[in-house]
């Protein structure tokens, strides 16, 4: 079970209506990862903090379990949201296999 550093629990969901991530503690949304889904890829594109949440590790706890929620479901990654882009060059070991790459080929002249 994750929880804050104070020690409450955290509850991890996936919201697909919403296109969000979202952390939940004691009823409240205490941080949320937003989205949006291709064929092939899931786009971070807005991560948020409550104020009130901030430094109790609620958000790096919402993208680890998002990314591992993205793996398991077989899809690259792409974050434009520079929480999430920031934090996964933190765990490149863990998750650098996640980030997409496109597979277009140029034409060179």
């Amino acid at each position: 079970m994750t929880t804050t550093k104070d020690g409450r629990p955290v509850e991890l969901a996936r919201d697909e209506e919403r296109r969000q991530f979202t952390a939940t503690v004691d009823g409240t949304v205490a941080a949320l990862a937003e989205y949006m889904q291709t064929p092939e890829l899931v786009v971070f594109t807005h991560t948020e903090t409550d104020p009130a949440f901030e430094g109790q590790g609620v958000a790096s706890a919402l993208v680890r379990w998002a990314l591992d929620d993205v793996r398991s479901r077989g899809y690259a990654v792409l974050p434009v949201c520079p929480f999430v882009s920031g934090w996964i060059g933190r765990h490149m070991e863990e998750y650098g296999d996640l980030l997409y790459t496109s597979t277009t080929k140029t034409v060179h002249d």
